[in-house]
């Protein structure tokens, strides 16, 4: 859910004017950690190979 959250978030400070960048490039990096963090839970949920 925070990822979708984030989504959000972004596109609504990416069409405000005057654009905040810094605040935007922190949002999408939290979104970027959020994003690995997530393929890591799923890898161990589920592995590629069998253990």
């Amino acid at each position: 859910m925070e990822h979708a959250d984030l989504d959000n978030l972004i596109d609504r400070a990416a069409e405000q004017l005057p654009v905040d960048e810094l605040s935007l490039r922190r949002l999408k990096k939290r979104r970027l950690l959020l994003r690995d963090r997530i393929t890591r839970l799923e890898l161990e949920l589920d592995p590629k190979e069998p253990a």
